[in-house]
């Protein structure tokens, strides 16, 4: 079995990985792509924009606005780090923008592979990898803009099972500049990478994270 065939089928249904008394009712798509003409006139680099654009998706009777997948986007405009190589605007896991506080939980069992506060303007912020079994390899599922109370007493090989907290999302000022939200990614080869990973890249090199880096949806079945 190949392993989108795998994450395909984990399960039947779809998995949450923020607060499971967040009904799927209360879930709506949100598009931060350029080619969004609702963006035109909105810095998505301003936290305060970018929530306030998020707040009018939600309206008045959703949680949580999903997405992203492969998005090309112009959220990182200013963040030199995603300049420094060739410009860097492709998305390569899926968000979920909630409000701060909100609990991430885990999707699938898995181990804590790694942690750290990726604290530099435009990264992660507060970052937790775990470590999952598949065949005789393994695989990986990231986790960033959380808060730094979820690093808090955490210890690497700690045993996480599906369903349980992993950590909450943090806030602006902890993720590094962020409207509040939950960057989930999954990795197939975390190569040498520690406490984080690639989650945006560049044109040039999208074949390669394509295919290392998997739709987060074939697992969480979240977009029908």
């Amino acid at each position: 079995m190949n392993f989108e065939k795998y994450l395909r089928h984990y399960n039947e249904g779809a998995i949450k990985v923020l607060d499971s008394e967040i009904p799927l009712s209360d879930y709506i798509t949100i598009d931060l792509s350029v080619t969004n003409d609702d963006l035109d006139h909105i810095d998505l680099t301003s936290p305060d924009e970018c929530q306030a654009y998020v707040e009018k998706v939600l309206g008045n009777n959703k949680q949580v606005a999903y997405g992203g997948y492969l998005e090309k986007r112009g959220l990182y405009a200013k963040a030199a780090r995603f300049r420094a190589k060739g410009e860097r605007d492709i998305h390569l896991g899926m968000d979920f923008w909630c409000k701060a506080g909100t609990k991430v939980v885990v999707p699938i069992d898995g181990q804590v592979h790694s942690f750290a506060n990726n604290s530099d303007f435009g990264n992660y912020g507060p970052t937790i990898i775990l470590k999952h079994k598949w065949q005789a390899k393994s695989f990986y599922t990231l986790y960033g803009h959380l808060s730094i109370e979820s690093l808090k007493d955490l210890q690497e090989g700690r045993q996480f099972e599906k369903g349980t907290v992993l950590g909450t999302l943090g806030t602006p000022d902890i993720n590094v500049n962020y409207a509040p939200h939950l960057h989930f990614q999954i990795v197939l080869d975390i190569e040498d990478h520690y406490g984080d990973y690639p989650g945006v890249c560049s044109q040039n090199d999208l074949d390669f994270f394509k295919k290392n880096c998997p739709n987060p949806n074939l697992l969480l079945k979240v977009i029908s």
